[in-house]
């Protein structure tokens, strides 16, 4: 991890070194694909790394993992995953042999299509800090304080700003904040409101006190932020919004920006507890615009973990770029192997970008129908 100075100025990182910045930082994202793959099949099926979960199934697995994943691609053999084993899970069934002398953090999704699922954290969380580092200091906003709307207690994402903040050693304001209250009210048929208002409140009283450089949210709750500020971001200290999290329309996007964003750079990522944070990546000058949610494709970075868009009649068939389908993720960590898992989103599939030289999607909605998949999706505020 780089160490630096409190205001976060490391040495100068500028969009055209980007992609070479992060593979410096991180080694192992210029590992080849197929050759972490092979990597990967070599240390969860290992019975001296593996772990429980995965060391276990072997035997009914009907292919051995060790010779016949050879590549990404080869994946395949392992079919859908079922997000429901994930969910009948011990946490602690979970963790890597291989790091049993290690500290771990157990970490809990947003239970957004049904009961939480649990996974735990060795390394995974020092990459998304570094990488999303870099990232910030190529837009020349990274250091100084952070304000957390975001999930507490069990969630990532809280832990990961708090991460992000040590790395440069500012504080972090954090708010508390359940997401699972709300999405228990509106499954229940009640609404949401009030619990927003309880955010929006702590967060208001945070601005006002301490001057922080980050706000990190959702886009659905700095809608409503925005929308109760007494006056501009800007003039609170804010100099960027990261979000994530929830969806956000094209109407919201043009909103927020025109509205309440002056002065201040937001910065949107896709993704969630177990994929990971696919980064944001701006329009490229002369493209075509990419049509609805921010106007922003993102980019999860291979080989931690690959975004493919797919066919929902077919989830074996990528649909061509441009076209939209339904996303399906592989998540190929030390911590957390995850083959083919079907999300909860559809997306449009875009092509490499010149940050990120892999593909992205853009335009991301719920998915609302299809044969496969878990229940119905509620976002509610995360």
């Amino acid at each position: 991890m780089i160490d630096t100075a409190r205001d976060g100025q490391a040495p100068q990182v500028t969009f055209a070194t980007l992609y070479d910045t992060l593979r410096g930082r991180v080694p192992e994202l210029a590992v080849d694909l197929d050759a972490w793959t092979r990597r990967m099949m070599r240390w969860h099926f290992s019975p001296d790394t593996g772990s429980r979960f995965w060391v276990s199934r072997l035997p009914r697995l009907g292919f051995d993992p060790l010779k016949d994943v050879d590549c990404f691609a080869a994946l395949e053999l392992f079919g859908l995953f079922d997000k429901a084993e994930l969910r009948a899970a011990s946490a602690l069934g979970l963790r890597p042999r291989g790091y049993r002398d290690r500290p771990f953090r157990v970490f809990e999704t947003g239970g957004t299509t049904g009961a939480p699922c649990r996974i735990v954290n060795v390394t995974r969380l020092a990459y998304d800090v570094e990488i999303y580092r870099t990232v910030l200091e190529a837009r020349g906003v990274a250091g100084g304080d952070v304000l957390a709307m975001t999930p507490s207690g069990p969630h990532a994402y809280g832990h990961f700003v708090e991460g992000l903040a040590d790395s440069w050693r500012g504080a972090v304001f954090a708010i508390d904040f359940d997401p699972r209250w709300v999405k228990a009210s509106l499954r229940a048929g009640g609404e949401a409101d009030a619990y927003t208002s309880h955010l929006v409140e702590q967060t208001l009283t945070l601005l006002t006190a301490e001057r922080v450089s980050l706000l990190f949210t959702t886009s659905r709750l700095l809608l409503e932020l925005a929308m109760r500020l007494p006056r501009p971001l800007h003039t609170y200290g804010v100099r960027a919004v990261c979000t994530g999290g929830t969806t956000c329309s094209a109407a919201e996007a043009a909103f927020l920006r025109q509205e309440h964003l002056d002065g201040v750079q937001w910065i949107d990522t896709y993704g969630n507890t177990l994929a990971g944070h696919a980064l944001q990546a701006d329009a490229v000058p002369g493209a075509p615009a990419l049509p609805g949610g921010t106007g922003h494709s993102y980019h999860l970075p291979p080989p931690f973990a690959v975004l493919q868009v797919v066919d929902p009649q077919d989830p074996w068939r990528e649909v061509a770029h441009g076209e939209r389908g339904r996303v399906r993720v592989t998540t190929l960590l030390e911590d957390l192997f995850l083959p083919n898992l079907l999300e909860r989103d559809s997306a449009i599939r875009t092509g490499p970008h010149p940050w990120f030289p892999w593909d992205g999607v853009a335009a991301v909605q719920p998915f609302r129908d299809g044969p496969t998949g878990g229940g119905e999706a509620v976002e509610g505020v995360y």
